[in-house]
């Protein structure tokens, strides 16, 4: 499972960019950004390439952050990809708690972050022909 940030995030102007901005000038690269928000708050969901590093960064800065595991599929760049994945895991009884999409830079194939409660995801995954990405894949793992 790749390591993903959550950061909870008061729904106000210019927040999101002083979350990023943060990040930034502390050298985290940010592959995927994903917000989901309500009137009062969102809630920011990222992968980035110093997932420990950053949530340090983010608490020190007084953002309530968590990390969390996730899974990254890679999956073709095409119409009904992203269906064919959750349709795998459908079929295995398997349910998606969320999921958010990002094209590598190639434009060849897309990784689908998906969080579910089932660690048999993976192996359902790869016995359909998917590569479930490691965190070197992605990111240099931070330093416990």
């Amino acid at each position: 499972m790749v390591e993903q940030l959550s950061v909870f995030l008061e729904n106000q102007p210019g927040r999101l960019a002083e979350l990023c901005r943060t990040l930034g000038d502390h050298g985290v690269n940010m592959h995927a950004l994903m917000v989901a928000d309500t009137e009062e708050f969102g809630v920011v969901r990222i992968i980035c390439d110093r997932p420990r590093f950053a949530k340090a960064v983010l608490e020190e800065a007084g953002f309530g952050v968590s990390v969390a595991g996730v899974f990254a599929v890679e999956i073709p760049n095409h119409p009904g990809g992203l269906a064919d994945v959750l349709e795998a895991l459908g079929s295995a009884g398997i349910n998606v708690e969320y999921a958010y999409c990002f094209v590598e830079p190639s434009g060849d194939a897309a990784v689908d972050v998906i969080k579910v409660d089932d660690e048999n995801a993976r192996s359902v995954l790869e016995a359909a022909g998917y590569r479930v990405l490691h965190p070197d894949d992605l990111y240099e793992p931070d330093e416990e």
